[in-house]
């Protein structure tokens, strides 16, 4: 199918998708959190020609006994990440289920000023009870719940973001002034659940907005630049895409190459010896690298990138990079990153205005109450 060339995504948490990955990984146990091991896997990433990489996060460790595996929280591993690459996308898993929507925005757009505009932000949920104890908060409970404060969670940080002007911040030695007040603005949200006020702590972030992905299932359309779709089959994604009302679409795919070593079948086989890979619905690759690169060539024109999910990054990420991305690239299925872009010109998304130019300034509100 003819169509704009996909962008590529990649998920990067952990030792990768399937829960007891850890097994199969090139390095020791102890090396999962240091930040060599990160860089590198990243770094493997960027060179590979992947737009994006999204960092899972989440209030309870990932698998379950014997497969708990640890992880650096998702925000400080992209902060890391941003500084230790160029080209690539980096967005981190966020959920606002329980974390306040003020805090999440400053640290997204702090992340946004450290990648000179290469952030995005994964709008996650928390959906396991034990995740309201651990934050110490009343429990979020049922689908509906949830998806209220995601809504909420996304629409209050996205009006932070525009709660400082572009050209607010002055940094005048002449007139001792850093700040021009009448260009930071009150968000002034009541929701459900809980009310802000505003302004943020921090300046607007390069790209005015980072790019925000998520389950349309979950978040308003309205509130997404890139819907997160799943099915079984590529006739169930293009259903999914056509119904998800967003700029840009991108499919979840899990993969599970053959290797030198070891076919797909022989790896998954080994892997389920210790825990299932769960069914999440999602198209799931298991074979050979040709035959990946053909599926996601039928995505083309269906959607406008893939995230794809490797069943082991130390086995399967070198596969990717040595035989498919090049592929795809050859073919003009896919298009690299250029250097020097915002995640948001590499996904052909325009920088939002801000909602608050022409509004009323600080002193006019608090004159006014």
């Amino acid at each position: 199918m003819s169509g704009p060339a996909l962008r590529l995504a990649v998920e990067l948490d952990g030792d990768g998708a399937h829960p007891a990955a850890w097994r199969r990984a090139a390095h020791s146990p102890d090396h999962l959190l240091t930040p060599r091991r990160v860089a590198r896997v990243a770094a493997a990433a960027e060179n590979s020609g992947f737009t994006l990489i999204t960092l899972a996060d989440g209030a309870l460790p990932p698998g379950g006994a014997p497969d708990v595996v640890g992880r650096i929280g998702a925000v400080e591993r992209a902060a890391f990440l941003a500084a230790s690459t160029s080209v690539i996308g980096v967005a981190p898993v966020v959920p606002v289920t329980y974390a306040e929507p003020f805090h999440v925005s400053s640290q997204l757009a702090s992340l946004d000023h450290i990648s000179a505009g290469r952030g995005g932000w994964v709008a996650g949920e928390e959906e396991h009870p034990d995740a309201a104890r651990v934050w110490g908060r009343p429990l979020v409970d049922g689908e509906a719940a949830r998806a209220r404060e995601s809504r909420d969670g996304v629409e209050v940080v996205r009006a932070l973001w525009d709660s400082w002007e572009d050209d607010a911040v002055i940094r005048s030695v002449a007139t001792s002034r850093y700040l021009d007040r009448d260009r930071l603005h009150y968000v002034d949200f009541t929701g459900d659940t809980y009310a802000v006020k505003g302004p943020a702590i921090v300046p607007r972030p390069p790209q005015g907005q980072l790019v925000v992905l998520g389950r349309p299932d979950r978040v308003p359309a309205g509130q997404l630049d890139v819907a997160l779709v799943e099915g079984r089959d590529p006739a169930e994604v293009a259903a999914a895409a056509a119904g998800a009302g967003t700029p840009r679409v991108f499919a979840e795919v899990e993969v599970a190459l053959d290797t030198a070593h070891a076919t797909a079948e022989e790896r998954v086989t080994d892997l389920e010896q210790h825990a299932p890979w769960t069914d999440r619905g999602r198209l799931r690759h298991v074979g050979s690298a040709s035959g990946l690169a053909v599926l996601l060539g039928r995505l083309r024109g269906v959607v406008d990138g893939v995230r794809l999910h490797p069943l082991v990054l130390d086995e399967d990420l070198p596969e990717l990079s040595r035989l498919v991305l090049p592929h795809l690239f050859e073919r003009r299925l896919a298009v690299r990153p250029l250097p020097g872009a915002s995640l948001r010109t590499h996904l052909g998304l325009e920088r939002p205005a801000n909602r608050y130019a022409a509004g009323p300034d600080l002193e006019a509100l608090q004159e006014s109450r």
